[in-house]
């Protein structure tokens, strides 16, 4: 019998953490889960999903019809499987809409199969499986099989959030509600989200619904419909407020308040690595049960920390996303333009991705400043000089993109180049709004009350201001970017600051017009929403649609 020909895959290359240490090999007997994506039956064009047409001028396509147009080839799938009972491996899961193999077996048959090295490695006092390199398959799945995760187990993902904490913290203030923020950027009234389905997107933490009936009873709104869905056995999981609860409760608390007669709806993925990301956005995107109208998503990290491959997949989610008239709002990052935790700056920018995919939504965040009821400033959301210690650090994440190239609906604003690359490249992020902790959001999270802030208060934000825009619309607004872009006027340009940090300060200033630190700027909901309809930018007018 001749030997099994192997081709890499293209964009799966790895390469060791820096400053890893590899401890051994992986445990031949150890449990590898795999998810195997599949490429596409027939590509979504871009240009039908990227085009500059109102909504009402828009047909998006429903679950069915993607899948039969866009999802996986049967034939391809049943490859897979068939080169998965060949090497030993378990079928867990098939989906042609999800374009999906999901695969079990032993680091010996698994590291056989896709002719890698597993190996176990540390890294700031934390464990993880790891290999270096491209992955492989046979010769006759080349071209079939374009990307395969969870050989790898590093975590990549991070939540968004920021606890006021430090420093930073004054005694009086105890945070915003949500419903008051919503009447700072002037959002819609006489809606409240109704037939709207949000989605988010978890990777950790979870909720405990006697928190949410406390903390909408205060506000004196009805408890939102909220439905957990498991992702690769992830699940609701709450333990106490220091912990990715924080996350959770801040997604649903906003989301909800803003649009509290939507259905909630929280996916819960098995942990941060890019194989549970990737599974946790396409099980959002596909639920053809639940059927989103928006997504939010408040985790990510620097594109450099992961393949290639992973993200033209995640992107391709997106896409679908856009033809099913899914709008996804995404956090843009935490840690300024070096997108890294205190203790990980290499002294260059990063973008943060997903928020980098030029489908995503990508919400930055501002300090705002109030005086009679109303925005008397509005900055660029950066504590770095006030604590760096603590976890109230942080700045509005934004950038280039070091791997996506500009948008269309990019080509007509002033673009720099990569502060450290010197290169081109998408520039986010695209909108923001509120989320210095220092003026953010008052959230219970395990019995407890305090501000959270960061991008992560933003994307549900955003995500609850579209819910109320589809009701005013009687439809979805789905993939907007190019829309915002062709109506500045929508937004309150936010021209101070910087989210420059690290001890060489890199980074970018705020500017007239789009910059990397909050993009367009912060909404006037009902002029957004005049923007959506194609209406006079009245905002009486508007907000009679």
């Amino acid at each position: 019998m001749s030997a099994t020909k192997f081709v890499s895959i293209p964009g799966s290359e790895r390469q060791a953490v820096r400053g890893a240490r590899r401890t051994g090999a992986a445990r031949v007997n150890e449990r590898v889960d795999v998810t195997v994506r599949v490429r596409r039956r027939s590509p979504i064009s871009e240009s039908a999903i990227e085009g500059h047409e109102l909504p009402s001028q828009r047909t998006y396509l429903s679950h069915a019809q993607l899948d039969a147009a866009h999802g996986a080839d049967s034939a391809d799938i049943a490859k897979v499987e068939t080169f998965a009972r060949q090497n030993g491996l378990t079928i867990d899961e098939s989906s042609e809409s999800r374009r999906s193999v999901m695969l079990s077996g032993s680091v010996a048959n698994i590291s056989k199969a896709f002719n890698v090295v597993l190996d176990h490695w540390e890294h700031a006092g934390k464990k993880y499986r790891g290999r270096t390199g491209a992955v492989h398959i046979p010769e006759n799945l080349a071209g079939i099989v374009v990307g395969v995760f969870g050989l790898d187990n590093r975590p990549f993902a991070r939540p968004h959030f920021r606890r006021l904490r430090g420093k930073a913290r004054t005694a009086n203030f105890s945070g915003f509600t949500p419903t008051q923020v919503a009447k700072f950027y002037n959002f819609p009234t006489g809606v409240d989200g109704t037939g709207q389905v949000i989605g988010l997107v978890e990777l950790g933490g979870g909720f405990r619904p006697a928190d949410l009936v406390a903390y909408f009873q205060q506000l004196g709104i009805p408890a939102p419909n909220v439905t957990a869905v498991s992702v690769d056995n992830g699940r609701n999981a709450p333990s106490n407020a220091q912990s990715a609860d924080g996350e959770v409760m801040l997604d649903i608390e906003v989301a909800a308040s803003i649009a509290p007669g939507a259905k909630i709806v929280v996916y819960f993925g098995a942990g941060t690595t890019d194989r549970d990301f990737l599974d946790a956005i396409t099980q959002a995107v596909h639920d053809s049960v639940n059927k989103l109208s928006v997504i939010s998503v408040s985790w990510g990290g620097p594109e450099s920390a992961v393949t290639a491959s992973f993200q033209s997949e995640f992107d391709q989610a997106l896409q679908s996303a856009a033809a099913l008239g899914i709008t996804v709002t995404v956090a843009s990052g935490d840690s300024g333009a070096a997108d890294e935790g205190p203790n990980e700056w290499d002294n260059l920018t990063h973008a943060d991705f997903p928020a980098s995919s030029p489908f995503a939504l990508a919400c930055g965040a501002t300090n705002i400043k109030i005086a009679g009821g109303r925005i008397s400033d509005e900055s660029v959301w950066n504590q770095h000089a006030a604590d760096t210690q603590d976890d109230s650090f942080g700045a509005s994440g934004g950038g280039i993109s070091g791997f996506f190239p500009i948008p269309s609906y990019q080509t007509g604003i002033k673009l720099p180049p990569d502060v450290s690359s010197g290169k081109t490249g998408r520039g986010l992020p695209d909108v923001s709004a509120d989320g210095d902790p220092a003026s953010g959001y008052r959230v219970r999270v395990d019995g407890k009350e305090f501000p959270i802030g960061g991008t992560s208060a933003v994307a549900p934000l955003w995500a609850g201001l579209i819910a109320l825009v589809n009701q005013k619309l009687n439809r979805r607004a789905g993939f907007i970017n190019p829309i915002l872009y062709a109506n500045p006027t929508a937004f309150r340009d936010v021209t101070v600051g910087d989210n420059k940090v690290g001890n060489q300060k890199i980074g970018y200033s705020a500017a007239t017009g789009w910059d990397p630190c909050t993009g367009l700027g912060s909404p006037d909901g009902v002029k957004l929403l005049a923007a959506l309809s194609g209406t006079s930018m009245d905002t009486g007018a508007a907000a009679g649609l």
